[in-house]
């Protein structure tokens, strides 16, 4: 399996690793709860070096990320980051990725699971369409880490007093003593904070000076925190994660996610630089014209402590099946079971309805229907 640069310093911390996507990386650090938690109340870093970080530069650079990415991306502001999606050419999601746009190049950050599969449509649109650019993909030779939490920016300001004032989904690039850095402010916990992504081989030497050697007994340290925690946080944060509620079967309305896709995108001035449309627009062109998308995502909460697990079937009240479980937790912050789960749309329960879900024993757990996100950081 692939290692992090920051693999050492996850062995220093006692990190239970886990295989993801062919990375070894930690699962936790003792308890995922306490890392949950720490996250909430005052803030965890999180090593995310396994994504797949794909420079995008050359004369037809911007007509490239328009034609794979659903949403506008030509008036983005030079440091400015934005999501949006990749998708197949029946509306399907390929990945959700975040497009970062500096003044010579683009930069995707995207899933790790799904790197291999984009690196290889993305030559395969460019040799479609003889783009002249260069693809460079700069996963291993580069590392990133994202800080999330409410006593985060107080952290940084230390460091920096530019970091803090930046906007949400803004970046800036920032040299502190010899490291030379990318400093985003996105997040993907439900909480406010940073992402850094700077070279490979000055992982070591960043993590110390950042967060030096916190006390793990101080309520307002920065501690480490792994993938266990992050599904748990992203789970009450509402937010999809590919393979779960993300596919390539599954379109970005029945995800919620219509914020990032641009339909009539292609349709500008006369006087302005055009806009191909992107791959996948004619399904979801489609799909937006009829009444409702073929299903609809929804959250479930859950009394108790029994927890369903993904493919669990939803049912409506008097027990016909509409849908399945995608992802689901016991909540740490909330204290009770959630879940998301895809409904049929002309099934869909209304907030406060109550459904059940079926267990692989033939039981049911009672389940209400609900809005997302369950979690909303004060």
């Amino acid at each position: 399996m692939n290692r992090t640069p920051f693999y050492k310093y996850h062995q220093k911390h006692d990190a239970k690793f886990v295989d993801f996507a062919g990375w070894e990386m930690p699962l936790h650090y003792g308890s995922i709860i306490d890392e949950h938690t720490r996250c909430r109340t005052a803030g965890a870093v999180f090593d995310v070096s396994h994504m797949g970080r794909i420079k995008v530069a050359g004369r037809h650079a911007r007509r490239f990320v328009e034609t794979v990415c659903t949403r506008k991306l030509s008036d983005m502001d030079e440091r400015q980051a934005r999501y949006t999606l990749v998708c197949n050419e029946r509306g399907g999601v390929m990945d959700d990725i975040l497009v970062y746009r500096f003044a010579d190049h683009w930069l995707l950050v995207v899933n790790a699971s799904n790197r291999a599969k984009l690196l290889e449509h993305f030559n395969q649109v460019i040799a479609d369409q003889s783009l002249r650019l260069k693809l460079t993909d700069q996963t291993e030779s580069t590392a990133m880490i994202a800080v999330q939490g409410p006593r985060v920016m107080e952290h940084i300001g230390a460091f920096s007093k530019e970091v803090p004032t930046l906007g949400n989904y803004r970046f800036t690039t920032k040299n502190l003593m010899i490291l030379k850095m990318i400093v985003s402010r996105t997040g993907y916990t439900g909480e406010d904070g940073v992402e850094v992504i700077l070279n490979s081989n000055m992982a070591g030497t960043a993590i110390k000076l950042l967060l030096k050697d916190p006390d793990p007994d101080d309520p307002n340290a920065i501690l480490p925190a792994g993938l266990g925690a992050r599904d748990t946080l992203r789970i009450e944060a509402g937010m999809p994660l590919y393979g779960h509620e993300l596919d390539e079967d599954t379109d970005p309305f029945s995800a919620g996610l219509a914020f990032g896709v641009s339909l009539h995108k292609h349709e500008t001035p006369e006087d302005a630089p055009p806009i191909p449309r992107f791959i996948g627009q004619d399904a979801l062109e489609a799909i937006a014209a009829a009444d409702a998308p073929p299903k609809t995502r929804i959250g479930l909460t859950l009394d108790g402590k029994r927890t369903p697990r993904q493919h669990a079937a939803v049912l409506s009240a008097d027990h016909q099946a509409i849908g399945e479980i995608t992802s689901a937790c016991l909540s740490p912050t909330l204290g009770h079971p959630i879940a998301m789960a895809y409904v049929d749309s002309a099934s869909t329960p209304q907030p406060g309805d109550a459904v059940k879900i079926q267990l692989p024993n033939s039981s049911t757990l009672d389940a209400t229907a609900c809005t997302l996100p369950f979690y909303k950081r004060p």
